[in-house]
């Protein structure tokens, strides 16, 4: 499912005009962005949350140079579902 499918779902089912959904989607997709930018969790009950994690400094090898780097530690951004969530995906 594409973002085009979702604004056409939420637009269908509601009955808002496409232009409208697709704004409050990229607002809601742009706030998460932000939010995770500066560090800070998403938590939306019964759907899950988007949270920082740190990955941690590792060595790595370049193959073709033969040679060790170190990746430093850095943040990623990840999604955590939540066990309703969950549920309803097993099934």
């Amino acid at each position: 499912m594409t973002k085009a499918d979702i604004v056409s779902e939420i637009a269908k089912s509601t009955g808002i005009d496409k232009a409208s959904v697709l704004v409050t989607v990229e607002k809601f997709m742009e706030s998460v962005k932000d939010s995770l930018a500066n560090g800070e969790n998403v938590y939306l009950r019964g759907f899950g949350s988007f949270i920082v994690k740190t990955r941690s400094q590792k060595t790595a090898r370049n193959i073709s140079k033969n040679t060790t780097i170190i990746i430093p530690e850095h943040n990623i951004p990840a999604f955590k579902p939540a066990k309703v969530f969950m549920e309803q995906v097993k099934k």
